[in-house]
């Protein structure tokens, strides 16, 4: 393949050397440029001079930017290195990830899960139960959610680094963004493009409600973005939550649905896993009963069902599963902390109604909210709203801005803090907020009785509060 094919197949246009054949120079890594070795090609969403002669001086096959910055261009042209341009470096990455797939695991079975919620512990269930039953699986979630978005290179290289290490892969689990973008700006039809480079022999779609507002203001305009997911996978199977009216209104040529409520469809929860009306695992054996994780059960073991895996060997992984982290995770017993990645409005309404669930009498949950920091008002304020839904008078409310311990990319603004303040004032709820997170789990430690349970819900502003609880657990 010439390098003025690449260019094309992604809408890109070439700047520098453009007279070389990619296979003949291409070691069939896509990569990031501090990674990279001679052959390599490199995506970057921007690029600037110094980066480019770093990458001349790497002899990487070529450069693909959707930003060519501060003399990025005229150092291509001086020292006749090939640099692509394009408008959507979306493009540039879901080439890499096709070429990838092609040409190291074009034998593997592929599975792609998207969705709104859940999609990160559905990946993991899946993989674990692949994984115990003896196959070489590939995963782009892991317990920090480092690798689960497809905006970078950096899932195509893991998998390329995987086979030339391992060996050839039995199966890949790629967990895919229902919505993403970058800097503010939509990446359209990323979830299609995604999934349609992965040629997935299954796919799961787990829910779909609002987040990543800004990106996407309505709900119909996030239904958009997962409707074409069927049609990558094609005449694959579909796994869907058919208690999820949208979810229902997809057209998947070979859907699998799966429900908590009814039991109509083949595989439902009913006291345990039930499918084709059997008994399949016993709700004892289950390594969480929470509703919004069942879900998660249901989807993973749907998914390997259609993928022939023997029901013994799934009921057996799902038994052995332990949760990744920040997933309704138990830190403490006396007085009970769970924390919980909570940041969207369906996961602060089913993760605080599973906490209810748990309180026995004179027993008072202590719930700590992590304020989204730099999302914008819209989902800060159906955060809230969500919040308000389920509040009870068994409720003590705490907020932290969480300064002492976010970046500048995760700062609570004035307007996203008062955006809490007004809805919870205009319910009559009461709160308490401290600026530092520190601050307030120190508090909401000393205020709680053994026999209480604290609820740590939100997302980036969150994420250190187990490491921070060391201090006084």
């Amino acid at each position: 393949m010439k390098i003025d094919e690449l260019a094309d197949s992604i809408n890109g246009k070439i700047i520098g050397n453009n007279n070389f054949f990619l296979n003949q120079e291409f070691t069939g890594r896509f990569t990031f440029i501090n990674d990279s070795t001679k052959g390599d090609i490199v995506i970057r969403h921007w690029i600037n001079g110094k980066g480019i002669e770093m990458a001349a001086g790497k002899e990487i096959a070529c450069l693909i930017t959707q930003n060519p910055k501060d003399g990025a261009v005229e150092k291509a042209k001086e020292l006749d290195f090939p640099l692509i341009v394009t408008d959507k470096i979306e493009l540039a990455n879901a080439y890499a990830l096709k070429w990838t797939v092609a040409n190291f695991s074009p034998n593997s079975k592929n599975i792609v899960i998207t969705g709104t919620n859940g999609k990160s512990t559905t990946s993991h269930l899946i993989y674990h139960i692949l994984n115990s039953a003896g196959y070489h699986v590939f995963t782009n979630t892991n317990s920090e959610s480092e690798f689960n978005t497809l905006i970078d290179p950096m899932v195509s290289k893991l998998i390329s680094d995987e086979i030339n290490t391992n060996g050839e892969l039995d199966f890949l689990v790629i967990e895919v963004s229902e919505v993403q973008g970058w800097l503010g700006n939509l990446m359209k039809n990323h979830a299609f493009l995604m999934s349609n480079a992965l040629n997935p022999k299954i796919g799961v779609i787990t829910n779909i409600a609002m987040d990543h507002i800004g990106l996407v203001n309505s709900i119909d305009e996030v239904f958009d973005e997962i409707s074409a997911v069927p049609q990558a996978i094609g005449e694959g199977i579909t796994i869907l939550n058919h208690d999820d009216n949208l979810v229902r209104k997809l057209d998947a040529k070979n859907p699998f649905y799966w429900s908590m409520d009814d039991k109509s469809v083949d595989l439902y929860f009913d006291n345990g896993i039930i499918y084709n009306d059997e008994l399949i695992i016993e709700k004892e054996d289950l390594p969480f009963t929470s509703n919004h994780f069942v879900q998660n059960i249901l989807s993973a073991v749907g998914a390997c069902i259609s993928l022939g895996i023997d029901l013994n060997e799934i009921k057996n992984a799902v038994k052995s599963y332990r949760a990744l982290n920040r997933r309704f995770a138990k830190l403490n017993d006396e007085p009970l902390i769970i924390d919980d990645f909570a940041h969207n409005p369906d996961g602060i309404r089913n993760t605080i109604k599973e906490s209810i669930k748990l309180l026995g009498d004179d027993e008072k949950l202590h719930v700590v909210c992590a304020i989204r920091g730099s999302r914008g008002v819209e989902i800060n304020k159906l955060n809230v709203e969500a919040l308000v839904e389920v509040f009870t008078e068994d409720i003590n409310l705490f907020l932290s801005s969480s300064n002492d311990v976010v970046n500048d990319l995760n700062y609570v603004t004035p307007e996203e803090r008062e955006v809490f303040f007004n809805v919870l004032d205009k319910n009559n709820i009461k709160y308490t907020h401290f600026d530092n997170l520190m601050d307030c789990l120190s508090m909401v430690y000393d205020a709680s009785d053994k026999k209480d349970i604290i609820l740590l819900i939100g997302a980036q502003g969150m994420d250190p509060a187990e490491s921070l609880l060391k201090n006084f657990l």
